[in-house]
Order: structure tokens, then C-alpha cells, then sequence
């Protein structure tokens, strides 16, 4: 089925059509949002928040951009909420603690991904939390191209900037991620 078919049939509502889309791009969406949050059962939990956004906006779609590119631009941005909300949350728990009213959140950072063997879960995780700390939007370049493997064209049109933008986003990426590393003494 080609881009524009789908397109059609998943605006007419088409459930064949949406389980089509669900198949073909749930581990692009599954691996974009685990890159962000970083935990499996959460990124599962986004990934299906992205489909159902699909789902409910596809009529808004105006196919300016590849089908896949507005997948990437909802998955980052709901990943990115997710994030978000995961801090306020962690936050105000914080200050309940404070005053008495909750336990002291502790979470650990923890990056599980699949394909990462297990003698190198101590250094991914050290890896990943260095990018963890980057700035979101060079996180975000950084992890689009990096891990997902896009070029920067596909990264320029998801993050709507422009190449030149990609690319001093990238450097600028590298080189906090080498300052970090350095001193972590990785």
C-alpha cells in the first residue's frame, strides 16, 4: 500500500488501514520515544498515546511531510510531555516530602533498551544519562540521528529547522556529551 493510499484510507477511518500503520511503524515510534524516557514500560505506555494522537488527527494531516516524519515529530513531542509531566510530578513530590506528607522520591536513572548487551547496560547507562542532561533540543537532534539513524535532511524536516541548524545542534551535542564523559571518567 503506498503512502498516499494509506493516508486516504486511514482519513476514511479505515481500521485495516490504521493496524497497517500500527505494524509497519510501532518499533520506529516504540525505539524514538524509549530514546527520550528511557524506561520500557513508560515508552510503551507513550507509544500507544502516540498512536491514538494518530489516530484522533489524521484527518488534520496535510501531507506536507512524509507520513513518517509527523509520526517522528509525535512521538518526540509526546515523549517530551511525557518527560515533562514525569518531573513536575517528581517535583511536587519533592516538596511533599519536604513538609511531610510523602516519602523522599529517590529514583534512580535506569536505561534499558533492547539490543544492548548486558555487559554494556552499566556503560550505556552512563552514556545515556549524559544525553539525558543535554539540552532537549540537542538531546532530541542527537538521539534522531544517532539512534534512529535518520540523515540530517529527515531531521531537519521532523524538528522543522534547517540543516545548518541540525548540524550546529549535532556539534554543539557532541561536545557536551564530550565534556560530560570526560569528567564522569568514562
Amino acid at each position: 500500500m503506498n503512502q498516499e493510499d494509506l493516508i486516504q484510507q486511514l482519513k476514511a477511518g479505515n481500521e485495516q488501514a490504521f493496524r497497517h500503520l500500527v505494524e509497519n511503524c510501532q518499533d520506529m515510534v516504540y525505539n524514538t520515544v524509549l530514546g527520550i524516557v528511557q524506561d520500557m514500560q513508560e515508552a510503551e505506555d507513550v507509544a500507544q498515546e502516540v498512536f491514538m494522537q494518530v489516530y484522533r488527527s489524521i484527518g488534520t494531516f496535510r501531507g506536507e511531510a512524509k507520513l513518517s516524519t509527523w509520526l517522528y515529530r509525535i512521538s518526540i513531542t509526546k515523549a517530551l510531555d511525557w518527560q515533562r509531566k514525569k518531573k513536575l510530578r517528581k517535583g511536587i513530590h519533592t516538596v511533599a516530602s519536604w513538609i511531610g506528607l510523602g516519602e523522599p522520591a529517590n529514583e534512580p536513572v535506569h536505561f534499558y533498551h533492547p539490543g544492548v548487551e548486558l555487559e554494556q547496560k552499566e556503560k550505556s547507562a552512563i552514556i545515556f544519562k549524559a544525553i539525558q542532561s543535554l539540552p532537549e533540543n540537542q538531546r532530541v537532534c542527537f538521539l534522531l540521528l544517532k539512534t534512529e539513524g535518520l540523515s540530517y535532511e529527515e531531521v531537519a524536516d521532523i524538528l522543522q529547522i534547517s540543516i545548518k541548524a541540525v548540524e550546529s545542534l549535532m556539534h554543539r551535542a557532541r561536545e557536551n556529551l564530550r565534556k560530560k564523559l570526560t569528567s564522569a571518567r568514562y
